[in-house]
């Protein structure tokens, strides 16, 4: 009997051993208690960090209404373009909200739920130098944040030919705009918003709005689960009126066109 019952606990073992191998997957975030969410450092009105130590803005409020919706405690911690990937496969994040645009070759290396928010792609220019559409920026030099894909977009996808010229972060970016380092910046229109509104110098937003930019938020490959509760509390943030409330708290004095507020589509968790 003792050698039966031995045999049949080696056998759930086993089973439970090789169930485990077959998820091949990481921790679900719905099943921890606390999180890390990578937030932006770098980007007024969007993800922001304050003279404090803490964190603000559209993205950031984002982050803690979903948490909040998941039923867990959270850190923020600071990311900028170049390290979404990173922070999510090196396991130093659970979570990434950073005006992390949806793309192919970026869902090869991360699951992505959303997209949270609709924008468009657009420019800013100096107010003495308007530039009225995407084709006005062949022969000129734009700005390229390492990371990002906005000004390769401009490039490959429009097939401008314009001169990219790569710099750290936005608020580099933005610096060399006003020094004339660069005729242009082209990124999300919520960025561009944020940093015009934040500069205060009267730089110019041209309203461009071609390709559309998804925002997601993004998670370590695998966690289906933790996608799937994540695009339940996005659904939930539009149906309750909060999305809508935080666009038109960070984004009303900017001229961003928020008269329509719809749930996105999602991109699905498979």
């Amino acid at each position: 009997m003792k050698r039966a019952l031995s045999a049949v606990a080696a056998l759930v073992a086993m089973v439970a051993v090789v169930a485990g191998c077959g998820t091949g997957g990481p921790e679900s975030i719905v099943d921890k208690d606390t999180l890390v969410i990578a937030v932006r450092s770098d980007l007024p009105y969007v993800g922001f960090r304050k003279p404090d130590g803490s964190f603000d803005g559209f993205d950031v409020d984002v982050a803690r209404y979903v948490a909040g919706k998941l039923g867990k405690d959270f850190t923020l911690v600071p990311v900028l373009a170049a390290d979404r990937e990173k922070v999510l496969v090196d396991g130093r994040a659970d979570m990434v909200v950073a005006t992390y645009t949806i793309s192919q070759d970026r869902k090869a290396t991360v699951l992505f739920a959303g997209p949270y928010h609709i924008s468009y792609q657009d420019i800013l220019t100096r107010r003495d130098d308007p530039i009225g559409n995407v084709r006005e920026l062949a022969g000129r030099k734009i700005c390229e944040v390492r990371g990002a894909n906005a000004a390769q977009r401009v490039v490959e996808e429009r097939k401008v030919a314009a001169e990219v010229v790569p710099f750290a972060d936005y608020q580099a970016c933005l610096a060399g705009l006003k020094n004339r380092q660069v005729d242009a910046v082209t990124t999300n229109d919520v960025i561009l918003a944020g940093l015009a509104m934040q500069d205060g110098s009267g730089l110019r937003l041209s309203n461009a709005r071609f390709n559309e930019q998804r925002s997601g938020i993004g998670l370590p490959r695998g966690d289906v689960p933790g996608c799937e509760a994540v695009n339940r509390a996005i659904t939930d943030m539009y149906q309750d009126g909060t999305a809508a409330k935080l666009l038109h708290t960070w984004f009303d004095a900017s001229g961003l066109d928020l008269s329509t507020i719809a749930v996105p589509q999602f991109e699905g968790c498979s």
